[in-house]
């Protein structure tokens, strides 16, 4: 019996001693530089098996084993966690590392940024052409109703889910920005102050001038006067599907159209184009100043002016500048 016992402890001792070799080789294969040479990424598709999921690292040269891949993500239960989706993966990343990322989903993030100022027909182009969104839009949103900002999204996101995210998010941000709106605004309503928002988009790019163009525009409201933005007259002439394509013209101030605000008091029916936070911002707090007018002053900025004595000034200085003179 002595012996017996004997040879089963060694027997033991020798299966203990090759375990833990294989246990090593086996960690050291999984931490082992892996044989892809540059950059690389892989779209896992929905519904792949984990030997499809193994055959297509191995064809994009990520790993340099399937079996390997297969044995430890079964043996750790990892086989039915492994998620689809677009992976990007560093030249010479590990079997471990790679099996890490596609069980904990780490998968490419894209981003769309929508500048300020875009009508929703400019909107709808950039969005139409990612290359990593899915599907369409149903129509033109509403003029206004997009939140410029950067978005994040996984690639197969549908183009109509990102709409409603700018949509929800300009909801948000007008609702916030309206609660802490400064007092007396000749605004009625959050929608009026996306409208009036517009308009400071549109004039102004300066972030600095941003509420003092809103107030000069507030005071002509609050005095009856016809705001007389050219902005406006563009929105009347192409309602944002194409760019004017030439220098606005004095007869363009005389087209009967409601945005046309050379022509009719008030605010035009609707937003002329996608307003930024900042904008929406400085429409609902504008400068509290005495001016009524603005014009360009050549630098890139505008002059402001109180009194339409020194607004003419302003223009006729604007006009030798632009002119050479």
């Amino acid at each position: 019996m002595g012996r017996i016992a004997g040879i089963v402890a060694s027997l033991l001792g020798t299966v203990v001693i090759v375990l833990a070799i294989a246990f090593l080789w086996f960690q050291a294969a999984l931490e082992r530089r892996g044989p892809l040479e540059a950059p690389a990424t892989l779209i896992i598709l929905e519904g792949t098996s984990a030997a499809g999921i193994a055959e297509n690292l191995h064809a994009g040269n990520i790993i340099a084993s399937t079996t390997l891949f297969r044995l430890h993500t079964l043996l750790q239960g990892d086989h039915h966690l492994l998620k689809a989706g677009e992976y990007a993966f560093a030249s010479g990343e590990s079997l471990g590392s790679v099996i890490t990322r596609l069980v904990s989903g780490d998968t490419v993030v894209h981003a769309l940024t929508l500048p300020e100022g875009l009508s929703s027909a400019a909107a709808l182009a950039i969005i139409e052409t990612h290359p990593a969104l899915d599907g369409t839009v149903a129509a033109i949103p509403r003029e206004g109703s997009l939140l410029p900002e950067t978005y994040h999204f996984e690639r197969g996101t549908t183009r109509q889910e990102i709409v409603g995210r700018m949509m929800q998010a300009m909801e948000t941000a007008v609702a916030e920005l309206w609660v802490s709106r400064a007092g007396e605004l000749p605004l009625n309503s959050p929608e009026e102050a996306v409208i009036l928002a517009s308009i400071v988009e549109k004039e102004t790019g300066r972030a600095d001038e941003r509420r003092h163009v809103a107030g000069v525009l507030v005071n002509r409201l609050e005095r009856g006067m016809r705001l007389q933005s050219d902005p406006t007259v563009i929105y009347a002439l192409t309602r944002g599907v194409e760019p004017l394509g030439r220098e606005l013209l004095r007869s363009d101030w005389q087209i009967d159209d409601p945005y046309n605000t050379y022509r009719h008091k008030g605010l035009p029916p609707g937003p002329i184009a996608n307003p930024g936070r900042e904008a929406i911002a400085a429409a609902l707090d504008p400068l509290d100043t005495p001016d009524l007018y603005f014009v360009a002053d050549g630098s890139g900025g505008h002059a402001f002016a109180a009194t339409l004595e020194e607004h003419n000034r302003n223009v006729a200085r604007w006009r030798r500048q632009s002119s050479g003179h």
